[in-house]
Protein backbone atom coordinates (compact mmCIF):
# COMPACT_ATOMS: atom_id res chain seq x y z
CA UNK A 1 0.00 0.00 0.00
CA UNK A 2 1.07 3.72 -1.23
CA UNK A 3 2.15 6.13 1.47
CA UNK A 4 -0.40 8.24 0.61
CA UNK A 5 -2.70 4.96 0.85
CA UNK A 6 -1.88 4.92 4.78
CA UNK A 7 -2.44 8.84 4.81
CA UNK A 8 -5.98 8.34 3.58
CA UNK A 9 -6.66 5.80 6.27
CA UNK A 10 -4.83 7.78 9.18
CA UNK A 11 -7.11 10.77 8.71
CA UNK A 12 -10.12 8.27 8.13
CA UNK A 13 -9.55 6.74 11.62
CA UNK A 14 -8.66 9.86 13.30
CA UNK A 15 -11.93 11.49 11.92
CA UNK A 16 -14.19 8.09 12.85
CA UNK A 17 -12.89 7.89 16.60
CA UNK A 18 -12.70 11.42 16.91
CA UNK A 19 -8.86 10.43 18.42
CA UNK A 20 -6.97 13.07 20.14
CA UNK A 21 -3.65 11.39 19.76
CA UNK A 22 -1.72 10.44 16.39
CA UNK A 23 -2.54 6.83 14.91
CA UNK A 24 0.77 4.53 15.51
CA UNK A 25 2.27 2.34 13.02
CA UNK A 26 4.65 -0.07 14.35
CA UNK A 27 6.68 -2.12 11.82
CA UNK A 28 8.99 -5.72 12.44
CA UNK A 29 11.65 -5.99 9.84
CA UNK A 30 14.99 -7.77 9.70
CA UNK A 31 16.60 -5.28 7.69
CA UNK A 32 16.82 -1.49 8.87
CA UNK A 33 14.12 0.56 7.02
CA UNK A 34 15.98 2.99 4.59
CA UNK A 35 13.90 5.86 5.28
CA UNK A 36 13.67 5.86 9.26
CA UNK A 37 16.78 7.24 11.67
CA UNK A 38 18.01 5.04 14.62
CA UNK A 39 15.96 6.45 17.94
CA UNK A 40 18.25 8.98 19.34
CA UNK A 41 19.16 8.42 23.20
CA UNK A 42 21.89 6.87 25.47
CA UNK A 43 21.79 3.97 27.32
CA UNK A 44 22.26 4.34 31.30
CA UNK A 45 24.74 2.17 33.13
CA UNK A 46 23.33 -1.28 33.60
CA UNK A 47 21.11 -2.31 36.80
CA UNK A 48 22.68 -5.14 39.04
CA UNK A 49 21.52 -7.90 36.87
CA UNK A 50 22.76 -5.99 33.63
CA UNK A 51 19.55 -4.31 32.38
CA UNK A 52 19.70 -1.09 30.20
CA UNK A 53 18.09 -0.05 26.99
CA UNK A 54 17.73 3.57 25.28
CA UNK A 55 14.37 4.52 27.48
CA UNK A 56 12.73 2.43 30.58
CA UNK A 57 10.68 -0.04 28.18
CA UNK A 58 9.74 0.00 24.51
CA UNK A 59 5.96 1.51 25.65
CA UNK A 60 8.07 4.98 26.42
CA UNK A 61 8.70 4.62 22.19
CA UNK A 62 4.86 4.84 21.91
CA UNK A 63 5.02 8.55 22.70
CA UNK A 64 7.69 9.17 21.18
CA UNK A 65 6.44 8.18 17.68
CA UNK A 66 3.04 11.21 17.97
CA UNK A 67 6.34 13.44 16.51
CA UNK A 68 8.55 11.23 14.13
CA UNK A 69 9.25 8.01 12.60
CA UNK A 70 12.12 5.85 13.75
CA UNK A 71 13.61 2.65 14.04
CA UNK A 72 15.10 0.62 17.06
CA UNK A 73 16.89 -2.56 17.71
CA UNK A 74 16.47 -5.24 20.28
CA UNK A 75 18.88 -3.67 22.71
CA UNK A 76 17.13 -0.54 23.24
CA UNK A 77 14.48 -2.19 24.58
CA UNK A 78 16.37 -4.32 27.00
CA UNK A 79 15.69 -2.46 30.05
CA UNK A 80 12.40 -3.37 30.26
CA UNK A 81 12.36 -7.50 30.44
CA UNK A 82 8.41 -8.36 30.25
CA UNK A 83 8.32 -5.67 26.88
CA UNK A 84 11.30 -7.74 25.65
CA UNK A 85 8.94 -10.86 25.94
CA UNK A 86 6.04 -9.43 24.56
CA UNK A 87 8.24 -8.22 21.71
CA UNK A 88 9.57 -11.59 20.66
CA UNK A 89 13.42 -10.34 21.48
CA UNK A 90 13.95 -12.40 24.51
CA UNK A 91 12.26 -15.35 25.70
CA UNK A 92 10.64 -15.34 29.33
CA UNK A 93 13.49 -18.52 30.72
CA UNK A 94 16.02 -15.74 29.52
CA UNK A 95 14.43 -12.93 32.16
CA UNK A 96 12.61 -14.88 35.14
CA UNK A 97 15.76 -13.84 36.96
CA UNK A 98 15.68 -10.80 36.30
CA UNK A 99 15.43 -8.33 39.42
CA UNK A 100 12.52 -6.25 37.65
CA UNK A 101 10.24 -9.79 36.86
CA UNK A 102 11.25 -10.79 40.48
CA UNK A 103 10.12 -7.75 42.10
CA UNK A 104 7.00 -7.70 40.27
CA UNK A 105 5.92 -11.22 41.11
CA UNK A 106 7.40 -10.78 44.87
CA UNK A 107 5.01 -7.77 45.21
CA UNK A 108 2.26 -9.89 44.07
CA UNK A 109 1.56 -7.38 40.89
CA UNK A 110 2.31 -10.70 38.64
CA UNK A 111 2.50 -14.12 39.57
CA UNK A 112 4.48 -16.83 37.62
CA UNK A 113 1.72 -18.32 36.33
CA UNK A 114 0.25 -15.09 34.90
CA UNK A 115 3.56 -14.54 33.51
CA UNK A 116 4.12 -17.78 31.33
CA UNK A 117 0.65 -16.88 29.78
CA UNK A 118 1.49 -13.96 28.21
CA UNK A 119 1.34 -13.90 23.82
CA UNK A 120 4.52 -12.44 22.38
CA UNK A 121 5.89 -11.69 18.79
CA UNK A 122 6.79 -15.82 17.70
CA UNK A 123 9.74 -14.90 15.31
CA UNK A 124 12.87 -12.21 16.58
CA UNK A 125 13.23 -9.37 14.66
CA UNK A 126 16.83 -6.66 14.43
CA UNK A 127 14.19 -3.55 13.96
CA UNK A 128 10.97 -2.44 15.39
CA UNK A 129 9.89 0.82 13.69
CA UNK A 130 7.49 3.26 15.13
CA UNK A 131 6.01 6.51 14.06
CA UNK A 132 2.75 8.19 13.14
CA UNK A 133 0.93 5.98 10.74
CA UNK A 134 0.03 8.66 8.18
CA UNK A 135 4.11 8.95 7.53
CA UNK A 136 4.86 5.19 7.41
CA UNK A 137 6.33 4.34 3.41
CA UNK A 138 5.62 0.52 4.45
CA UNK A 139 3.30 -1.38 5.64
CA UNK A 140 2.64 -1.45 8.96
CA UNK A 141 2.16 -4.83 11.31
CA UNK A 142 0.42 -2.91 14.07
CA UNK A 143 -1.73 0.07 14.20
CA UNK A 144 -1.52 1.34 17.92
CA UNK A 145 -4.24 4.57 19.49
CA UNK A 146 -4.43 6.20 22.50
CA UNK A 147 -8.08 6.47 23.32
CA UNK A 148 -10.96 7.43 26.04
CA UNK A 149 -13.80 5.27 27.35
CA UNK A 150 -15.98 7.31 24.58
CA UNK A 151 -14.21 5.79 21.68
CA UNK A 152 -13.79 2.13 23.55
CA UNK A 153 -17.34 2.40 23.85
CA UNK A 154 -17.90 2.58 19.99
CA UNK A 155 -14.49 -0.02 19.54
CA UNK A 156 -16.47 -2.49 21.45
CA UNK A 157 -19.93 -2.07 20.02
CA UNK A 158 -18.33 -2.39 16.34
CA UNK A 159 -15.97 -5.59 17.35
CA UNK A 160 -17.76 -7.25 20.28
CA UNK A 161 -14.62 -9.85 20.39
CA UNK A 162 -12.42 -7.36 20.83
CA UNK A 163 -9.95 -8.75 23.44
CA UNK A 164 -9.70 -6.35 26.37
CA UNK A 165 -6.92 -6.75 28.99
CA UNK A 166 -4.70 -5.30 31.18
CA UNK A 167 -1.46 -6.18 32.33
CA UNK A 168 1.20 -5.31 31.09
CA UNK A 169 -0.27 -3.21 28.52
CA UNK A 170 2.33 -4.02 25.55
CA UNK A 171 1.17 -7.52 25.29
CA UNK A 172 -2.09 -5.88 23.03
CA UNK A 173 1.10 -5.96 20.36
CA UNK A 174 1.33 -9.47 19.88
CA UNK A 175 -2.47 -10.04 20.13
CA UNK A 176 -2.81 -7.59 17.31
CA UNK A 177 -0.17 -9.31 15.02
CA UNK A 178 0.01 -12.50 15.95
CA UNK A 179 -3.60 -13.45 16.52
CA UNK A 180 -4.61 -10.99 13.81
CA UNK A 181 -7.21 -9.43 16.56
CA UNK A 182 -8.20 -5.99 17.64
CA UNK A 183 -7.14 -6.10 21.28
CA UNK A 184 -7.24 -2.77 24.09
CA UNK A 185 -5.38 -2.61 27.03
CA UNK A 186 -6.70 -0.76 30.38
CA UNK A 187 -3.24 0.13 30.61
CA UNK A 188 -0.72 -1.04 33.30
CA UNK A 189 0.95 1.26 36.41
CA UNK A 190 4.37 0.35 35.47
CA UNK A 191 3.83 2.01 31.54
CA UNK A 192 1.43 4.55 33.10
CA UNK A 193 3.83 5.98 35.21
CA UNK A 194 6.85 5.27 32.55
CA UNK A 195 5.11 7.12 29.87
CA UNK A 196 2.76 9.03 31.62
CA UNK A 197 -0.35 8.42 30.06
CA UNK A 198 -3.29 9.92 32.06
CA UNK A 199 -5.40 8.07 34.26
CA UNK A 200 -8.83 8.61 31.22
CA UNK A 201 -6.65 7.17 28.79
CA UNK A 202 -6.19 3.39 27.65
CA UNK A 203 -4.90 1.46 24.56
CA UNK A 204 -5.94 -0.23 21.50
CA UNK A 205 -4.27 -2.05 19.07
CA UNK A 206 -5.58 -3.17 15.29
CA UNK A 207 -3.95 -5.13 12.91
CA UNK A 208 -2.87 -3.00 10.28
CA UNK A 209 -4.02 -5.31 7.66
CA UNK A 210 -7.50 -5.10 8.75
CA UNK A 211 -7.98 -1.53 8.80
CA UNK A 212 -9.72 -0.82 6.07
CA UNK A 213 -12.52 -3.15 6.92
CA UNK A 214 -12.47 -1.71 10.61
CA UNK A 215 -13.26 1.70 8.79
CA UNK A 216 -15.99 0.37 7.39
CA UNK A 217 -17.57 -1.36 10.80
CA UNK A 218 -16.64 2.19 12.75
CA UNK A 219 -18.41 4.34 10.17
CA UNK A 220 -21.82 2.47 10.56
CA UNK A 221 -21.04 2.94 14.34
CA UNK A 222 -20.70 6.27 13.99
CA UNK A 223 -23.80 6.98 12.23
CA UNK A 224 -25.59 4.75 14.23
CA UNK A 225 -24.65 6.06 17.69
CA UNK A 226 -25.81 9.73 15.92
CA UNK A 227 -28.70 8.72 15.61
CA UNK A 228 -29.54 7.08 18.60
CA UNK A 229 -28.10 10.42 20.19
CA UNK A 230 -30.47 12.16 18.85
CA UNK A 231 -33.33 10.17 19.93
CA UNK A 232 -32.12 10.33 23.53
CA UNK A 233 -31.45 14.13 23.23
CA UNK A 234 -35.07 14.55 21.59
CA UNK A 235 -36.73 12.28 23.99
CA UNK A 236 -35.00 13.85 26.94
CA UNK A 237 -36.92 17.19 26.16
CA UNK A 238 -39.92 15.92 27.71
CA UNK A 239 -38.25 16.50 31.32
CA UNK A 240 -36.47 19.21 30.46
CA UNK A 241 -39.94 21.07 30.24
CA UNK A 242 -41.06 19.81 33.38
CA UNK A 243 -37.89 22.19 35.44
Amino acid sequence: MSKQNWQTLAKELKRELGLKHVAIAITFSQDAPSNAAQYEGEMPNPSADGRTGKVPAGCVFWTAATEKTFTTEPEDHYNCSVGSVTHGLKTLEDVMDNEDVQGLVGSGWVSPEEAMQLPFVKQRYNHITYGPLGDTTVDPDVILLRINAFQAMVIHDAFSDVEIVNKPQCHIIPIAKEQNRLAMSTGCILSRVRTGMPPDEMTCTIPARQLEAILEKLKVRREANAAASAYANQDGRRFADLA
